[in-house]
Parts: structure tokens; C-alpha cells; sequence
């Protein structure tokens, strides 16, 4: 037979009720009577119904988390684990668990965040990525349901968002490549409906222009967060009459099938060409040679996203709806001869 809130009173010497308030965390219980009610909970072997709770306090304690697509790239991508990393350890120490949900199109992915909104499943929504015209946001946002967006929505300013300066980022990225003294220098992108590919192109391009050097279009090569890309990208700036001497990477994952891809067709880096990535992922440091990177500080954004969202669930008044990580330049030999 299961241990039940009154067995729990009964062998504290207190009442239900107080038991029922040592567990929602009620500020006017004493520290003694906390400590005593918490040891015979585990004494006994008692566990809080959770679904229970939450039907008299219409709250999950769960926050929904929404997958970027393609899947594959968070398999891939050690960023997306160094994110996940720091929102669960903030929700852990919150008393907030995780659910992960995803969709294989784009209307599969409005039709699972809409399941979650309106089944009052979760109690607030990440989204780990933003797009332009993104119909999420505009959901979420016509909704006046709890969200916090990893990235930056230019069609909702004003909603709560964590992010990177990515324009001034790439920018950073970019004058490092001009003071190596490269004159031609590309650019790998990621899929253009995304604002970080946005930003970081658009950071790209202000360097070169402070710096009165040519933007050639012939440069740029877009594609998807995968190694692939920049194996692919490789095979068409390489083959241009006049190719580039280096080139900014919009991801460190892009980056590796970059040098795979120039391994293949006989370059070297960085006497051929000079690399500098993003996302400072830990195997960058032992590529040959090591892969100059952007930090932007990956596990701190999941961190504040969840305490972000924790504080908007809450309605506790926000000191800015932007909070912007800082990044720093991580200088390998990948851009260095």
C-alpha cells in the first residue's frame, strides 16, 4: 500500500495541511518543522503526486524546450549539448524539470508547440533557434504564453530573448582575418531564414567594408549547420578563378568539413588558406592544425534562457528583454601562419 500525505503527518506530528505546505514550499512554515517533514517523507518513502499538485496549482513545473530541424544538426553539434547542459542545470536548481519536443516540417513543429500551449503541458516555451517570419514566435507571442527565444526575433523586438552580439561576432572574426593581411576573404554560411546566419553575414560584411575591401557574392556559399556544407562549400570557392585567402565559418561543426573538404583537394591550412569558426567546441583545439573560434559562451545562454524564462513564468519584471552574452576570439593556428 502507498505511503499517502496523511501516514507523512501522522509520524511528523503536524497536520495534512502542513505537510502539504512543507511541499509547495511555503514561506511561513518554520525551518524545523521543513527539516522534520522532508526527513519523514524520506523515511517513508513518500513521493509529491506531481500531477495532483499541479492541478491545484494549474502549474507543470516543466519547461518545454523546442528543438531546432534538421534534427540531425543537434545530434551533431556539441553547441546544442553545451546549451541543453546549462538550461537543465538552471531548471534542476529552479525545481523545474525538462521537456524536449521537436517536429519533422515546419507545420509539424507549430502543430507540437501549439499540443503543449493549449494542453497546458509545460508552463513555458525555449526555443532554441529563430528564424524570420518565424511562426512560433507569432504563436507564441498572440498567445501570451511564456517563451524566451535563444537568438532574435526581428519581426517581435520587444520579446525576451538571450543571444550573442553575433554582428559584432563575426565582425571581430573578420578584422582578425584582415590583420593577417587577407584582402579575399569568404564567407560559409548557415540557412539564410535563420537570424544568426543573418547577423553573422551582416557582421562579416561591415568589417570588410570599414576596412574598404571588396564583398564579393562569389564568396559567400550558404548551406546547413552540418560538416557537409563545408565540405561541399569547398569544392565550389576552390574552384573560382579568384578564390579567397580565408574565410569566416559560421560554425565550428561547418568548419571541420571545410578542412576535410581542402585536405581532399591538396590544400593546407593555414599555408593555403586561414579558417576561423564559431561556437569554440571542444574538439577544435585538437584539429591539425587547431581551429581558431568564436566563444559565445554556449552553456552561460542555456543558463540565463532558463532563468530568463523561470523569471517571465513567474511575471517578475525583467531588467531588459535582450540579454546578450559576451564572446571572445579563441586565436589557433587555423588563422595564424
Amino acid at each position: 500500500m502507498s505511503v499517502t500525505i496523511k501516514d507523512v503527518a501522522k509520524k511528523a506530528g503536524v497536520s495534512p495541511s502542513t505537510v502539504s505546505r512543507v511541499i509547495s514550499k511555503h514561506p511561513r512554515i518554520s525551518k524545523e518543522t521543513v527539516e522534520r517533514v522532508t526527513r519523514v517523507m524520506e523515511e517513508l518513502g513518500y513521493h509529491p503526486n506531481s500531477l495532483a499538485k499541479g492541478l491545484v496549482s494549474k502549474a507543470t513545473r516543466i519547461l518545454g524546450v523546442i528543438l531546432p530541424r534538421p534534427a540531425e544538426e543537434l545530434f551533431q553539434n556539441y553547441f546544442f549539448h553545451e546549451v541543453l547542459r546549462g538550461l537543465l542545470a538552471q531548471a534542476n536548481r529552479s525545481d523545474y524539470d525538462i521537456l524536449i519536443a521537436s517536429g519533422t516540417s515546419e507545420s509539424d513543429e507549430l502543430e507540437t508547440v501549439k499540443r503543449l500551449v493549449r494542453g497546458r503541458r509545460v508552463d513555458g516555451v525555449i526555443l532554441l533557434s529563430s528564424k524570420m517570419k518565424d511562426p512560433l514566435i507569432a504563436f507564441l507571442n498572440e498567445s501570451r504564453f511564456p517563451f524566451v527565444i535563444i537568438g532574435r526575433s526581428q519581426d517581435f523586438p520587444d520579446v525576451p530573448t538571450v543571444d550573442n552580439d553575433n554582428v559584432q561576432a563575426a565582425c571581430d572574426a573578420t578584422r582578425h582575418l584582415i590583420n593577417q593581411g587577407h584582402v579575399r576573404i569568404g564567407f560559409v554560411s548557415g540557412p539564410r531564414e535563420l537570424t544568426v546566419s543573418q547577423d553573422r553575414l551582416a557582421g562579416y560584411r561591415k568589417a570588410l567594408q570599414e576596412a574598404g575591401l571588396e564583398v564579393s557574392e562569389d564568396w559567400i556559399v550558404e548551406g546547413e549547420f552540418l560538416q557537409e556544407t563545408g565540405y561541399r562549400a569547398m569544392s565550389v570557392l576552390m574552384s573560382l578563378p579568384e578564390r579567397p585567402t580565408a574565410l569566416v565559418v559560421i560554425d565550428d561543426i561547418v568548419a571541420y568539413g571545410v578542412m576535410h573538404g581542402l585536405n581532399e583537394l591538396g590544400y593546407s591550412v593555414p599555408q593555403d588558406i586561414c579558417l576561423v569558426g564559431f561556437n569554440n567546441l571542444p574538439m577544435s583545439e585538437h584539429t591539425s592544425p587547431p581551429l581558431t573560434s568564436v566563444d559565445i559562451g554556449a552553456y552561460q545562454i542555456g543558463y540565463m534562457t532558463a532563468q530568463t524564462l523561470i523569471k517571465v513564468i513567474a511575471k517578475e519584471p525583467l531588467h531588459q528583454n535582450r540579454i546578450l552574452i559576451p564572446h571572445r576570439l579563441v586565436v589557433r593556428g587555423s588563422s595564424v601562419k
